[in-house]
């Protein structure tokens, strides 16, 4: 049975080779947010070589997060409470209650370039500026890693973040702030005056634009384009066809090899059990039949009896 096993994994590998790197393509697309928020938070906390209070230090990041920027700035609780900041982008207003309570913090700054696409995917969106985020850090160790992540809460007006830069909007389609909370939340709200959006939480914020599906036109799309596009199409149902006429044909063989093994299996074995029995049975005597011969029986005739011999 061994090679009925490995036979009929074969035809299965034959069968599903075509459409196994496709499999291999869609799971190795997605982003992990959280882990390049601790990578970044690490790059920001490198950058504390001489570290002041309200002072702005710049990461350094890899060169497969080019484009990224991060950086990091140490302030006291209390004075972010009574004073608030100005971060990059972002406007902190006083009131920002910092949870749990901690005596230094450290905000980290991230701005993810042309890679806000891949870690936040929008389906039907574009950026139109990349995301910028903003997280705070326990300060007790810089040299720590993994630190405590704390909350920050804007509790009496909400903090602001400006954004410069921004791509053209899509015909037909208007700006929306969108948040991505630490939890996994995505929220849509209308855009500020001087592109801005505003937040009472830390979180990863952006200006995106719907992306609205217009109808093709003459000059867009003329017959030449359509006909090649219908030919590619054509090709390609072709070739998939053609794979599996063929891929029906080599299955159809070799099960019908298979099928020819079982039963000249089955046959040897039915042989083997009849010369097995042939050997422990009785043996014949050998009688002359003509020229040759052949194995007879021995004969044991029933004697006679008569019937008077039973009567009384």
């Amino acid at each position: 049975m061994g090679l009925l096993f490995r036979s009929l994994m074969a035809v299965l590998l034959l069968v599903m080779s075509p459409w196994l790197p496709c499999f291999g393509q869609e799971q190795s697309h997605s982003g992990d947010a959280p882990a390049l928020d601790a990578l970044l938070q690490d790059y920001a906390y490198k950058a504390f070589v001489h570290p002041r209070t309200g002072v702005v230090f710049d990461g350094t990041v890899p060169s497969n997060l080019t484009g990224v920027k991060v950086s990091g700035m140490r302030l006291r609780s209390g004075s972010l409470f009574k004073r608030g900041v100005s971060f990059k982008e972002f406007d902190i207003p006083k009131g920002v209650v910092v949870q749990p309570y901690v005596e230094r913090l450290v905000l980290v700054y991230q701005n993810l370039g042309s890679l806000s696409s891949v870690y936040y995917p929008l389906p039907n969106y574009t950026y139109l500026a990349p995301i910028l985020g903003l997280l705070a850090y326990d300060a007790i160790n810089l040299s720590a890693t993994n630190p405590r992540h704390l909350d920050i809460t804007a509790s009496e007006s909400p903090m602001t973040i400006h954004f410069t830069d921004l791509k053209p909007v899509p015909i037909g389609s208007t700006p929306m702030c969108v948040s991505f909370s630490l939890q996994g939340g995505v929220n849509f709200s209308n855009v500020g005056s001087g592109n801005t959006c505003s937040t009472f939480q830390e979180g990863h914020f952006a200006l995106v634009a719907e992306v609205v599906a217009s109808a093709p036109t003459p000059e867009a799309h003329g017959p030449s384009a359509v006909s090649h596009k219908k030919k590619k199409t054509n090709m390609k149902s072709m070739w998939i066809i053609l794979g599996s006429v063929v891929g029906g044909v080599l299955l159809l063989v070799l099960m019908g090899m298979l099928l020819a093994w079982l039963r000249k299996y089955q046959q040897r074995k039915k042989m083997a059990h009849m010369e097995k029995a042939s050997e422990v049975g009785e043996a014949l005597r050998m009688t002359s039949v003509g020229s040759g011969k052949a194995p007879a029986a021995m004969v044991t005739r029933t004697q006679p009896t008569l019937e008077t011999e039973y009567a009384p």
